[in-house]
C-alpha cells in the first residue's frame, strides 16, 4: 500500500464523519443558509462515501486511528463492506430526504427557530451520529453514536409540535435512554471481565452472557422489535415526512446494525441454537404482528409505520438462519442487503406520503378517492417500492427476500421460509388495501392543487432506486461481503 492510498482511505473515513459534524455547527450559525448548506453537505458527504467505496474495493478494509492515538487510549475507526454500505444507503437517502426537505418543511420555517431552520442542523447531527457508528471499532463509541443518533432523532420526532407528535417522542426518548442505559451496563461487565472494549474476543461466561442479554434488550428497545416496538408507530406516523423516512429507513437500521456486529462478531463463541432461535422467534411475531397492524390502520402513515414493525422482523431472521447451524456468510449477505433495499423504499412511500398528506390535507386512507388522479407520480412513486416491500421482481427487496429465503431453506429453515412467503402475502394486503382507496374516481371539481415538482420527484427516485438495486446486485453484494467475519456460532438446533 502506498502512502497516498493510506492518506487517501483516511482522509475519505474522517471526511465521512467530520463533513456532517461540520456542516451542522455551520447551520446553527448560519441559519438562513440552512437549506442550501443542508443540500450542499449532503453532496459533499456522499462523495466522500463514494471516496471510501472506491479504496475499499481496491484496497480491502481500512482503518483510522484518530490523532494518532491507539486504542484504548485513542479511537479506531474501520472501513469494510457493511460499514460503507451502510454509510452509501444513508447519503443517498439523505440526499432526496433533504432535497424533498426544502419544499415540504418551507411553511414551517415561518416561526424560527423551529420547523426548517431546527431540522438541519439536527438531521446532519443524525447523519454524523449514523457514519461514525457504522465505522466505530469499539463498545464505548458504538454507545456514543448510539447516543447522538437517539437524541437527534427524538429532537426530529418532535419537529411537528402537535401534542401526538411531542407525546410520540417523549415516549421515544424515554426508550432510547432505557435502551441506552442497558447497552452501557453491558459494556461495563465486558470491561470488567476483559480490560478492552474492541469488538474481537468475548468475555467469560457468566459475565459473557450477561453482558449479551443487557446489550441485546437495550438495542431491541432501539430497533424496535416486537414486542419492544409501542413507541415506533405513533413517533415515525406523527412525524413530518421527511424524518419520518430518516426514523424509518435509517435509524431503526443502525442499532440492529450494532446488533448485528455483537451477535457475529464480540458473543458469537456464546451463542448457540436455542440463544440464536429467540430473535428468530420475535422476529415471526413481528412479521405477523406488524402486517395485521398495517392492514388495520385508518391512516397512511400509520399503515406504514406498522410495515416497519413488520419488516424490522425480517432483519432477526439473520440470527437463527446465520448462528444456529446454518451459513454465516450467506445470510449475512442477505440481511445487509435487506436493508438497503427497505432502506429506499421506505424512504419512497413515506416521501409519497407526505404528498398526500400536503395535498388533502389529511392521510385518512377511506378519504383518499382521487389519489392516483392528483398525485400520478406520487402514486406511481408509492406502487413501485410496494413491489420492493412485498419482494416482487425485479425489485431489492425481491432479491434480499430471496436471498434470505435461500439461506433458510439451505438450512432446513422450513418454519422461517413459510414466515417470510406469509409476510409477503401480508404486505401485498395492505398495499392494495390503500390503493383500492386511491384509485376511487372522484369528480375534477373537488381535486386540489399539485405539489412542488421535486416533492414528487424525491419519492419516485427513491422507488427507482429500489427496483435499480435488483439489477445491480452482485456487485452491490460483493461490496457488503468485504471484511465480513469468517466464525459464528456452531451447532445445529431443530427447525423452529
Amino acid at each position: 500500500m502506498t502512502g497516498i492510498e493510506t492518506i487517501a482511505a483516511d482522509v475519505w473515513i474522517a471526511a465521512a464523519v467530520a463533513s456532517p459534524l461540520a456542516a451542522a455547527c455551520a447551520m446553527l450559525v448560519l441559519r438562513r443558509w440552512a437549506a442550501a448548506l443542508g443540500v450542499l453537505g449532503s453532496l459533499v458527504i456522499l462523495g466522500a462515501v463514494a471516496g471510501l467505496a472506491h479504496q475499499l474495493l481496491l484496497l480491502g478494509p481500512q482503518q483510522l486511528v484518530v490523532g494518532g492515538w491507539d486504542p484504548p487510549l485513542g479511537i479506531r475507526l474501520r472501513a469494510d463492506g457493511p460499514a460503507v454500505g451502510m454509510a452509501g444507503i444513508t447519503g443517498l437517502i439523505g440526499l432526496f430526504v433533504g432535497i424533498y426537505a426544502t419544499a415540504y418543511l418551507r411553511p414551517l420555517a415561518a416561526s424560527p427557530p423551529h420547523g426548517e431552520r431546527l431540522f438541519w442542523p439536527l438531521w446532519m447531527f443524525l447523519w454524523a451520529g449514523l457514519n461514525a457508528l457504522y465505522l466505530a471499532d469499539d463498545l464505548f463509541n458504538l454507545y456514543v453514536t448510539l447516543e447522538v443518533v437517539g437524541l437527534a432523532s427524538v429532537g426530529l420526532a418532535a419537529l411537528a409540535r402537535t401534542a401526538a407528535a411531542v407525546a410520540a417522542a417523549l415516549r421515544y426518548l424515554l426508550v432510547s435512554l432505557l435502551g441506552s442505559l442497558a447497552y452501557l451496563m453491558g459494556v461495563a461487565l465486558v470491561y470488567a471481565a476483559t480490560g478492552t472494549l474492541e469488538l474481537r474476543g468475548v468475555a467469560a461466561a457468566p459475565v459473557g452472557y450477561a453482558a449479551l442479554a443487557l446489550m441485546s434488550a437495550g438495542l431491541l428497545m432501539k430497533t424496535a422489535l416486537f414486542p419492544l416496538h409501542g413507541w415506533l408507530p405513533p413517533a415515525h406516523a406523527n412525524a413530518p415526512a421527511p424524518v419520518s423516512a430518516l426514523l424509518s429507513a435509517l435509524v431503526v437500521k443502525a442499532s440492529f446494525y450494532v446488533m448485528l456486529r455483537l451477535w457475529f462478531e464480540l458473543f458469537a463463541p456464546l451463542i448457540g441454537p436455542a440463544t440464536a432461535h429467540l430473535p428468530g422467534v420475535l422476529a415471526a411475531a413481528a412479521i405477523l404482528w406488524g402486517s395485521l397492524q398495517a392492514l388495520a390502520a385508518r391512516r397512511l402513515k400509520q399503515l406504514i409505520a406498522y410495515s416497519t414493525v413488520a419488516q424490522v422482523g425480517y432483519l432477526f431472521l439473520v440470527f437463527p438462519l446465520g448462528l444456529a447451524g446454518g451459513s454465516l456468510r450467506p445470510a449475512w449477505g442477505a440481511v445487509l442487503f435487506f436493508i438497503l433495499a427497505h432502506a429506499l423504499a421506505k424512504a419512497a412511500v413515506f416521501l409519497a406520503a407526505g404528498n398526500v398528506l400536503k395535498a388533502f390535507g389529511h392521510d385518512r386512507i377511506a378519504d383518499l378517492g382521487g389519489a392516483v388522479q392528483q398525485l400520478p407520480v406520487s402514486m406511481f412513486a408509492f406502487a413501485v417500492a410496494g413491489v420492493s416491500l412485498v419482494g416482487l421482481p425485479p425489485s431489492g427487496g425481491f432479491i434480499a427476500k430471496w436471498l434470505l429465503l435461500a439461506a433458510a431453506l439451505e438450512a432446513g429453515r422450513w418454519g422461517y421460509a413459510g414466515v417470510l412467503v406469509g409476510g409477503g402475502l401480508l404486505a401485498t394486503a395492505y398495499i392494495f388495501r390503500f390503493f383500492s382507496h386511491a384509485f376511487r374516481f372522484v369528480p375534477e371539481s373537488v381535486l386540489c392543487c399539485g405539489l412542488p415538482r421535486r416533492m414528487e420527484g424525491c419519492a419516485l427516485l427513491l422507488a427507482l432506486g429500489s427496483m435499480a438495486l435488483g439489477l445491480a446486485a452482485d456487485p452491490i453484494l460483493a461490496l457488503l461481503q468485504i471484511g465480513l467475519p469468517e466464525t459464528g456460532a456452531a451447532g445445529a438446533g431443530g427447525a423452529p
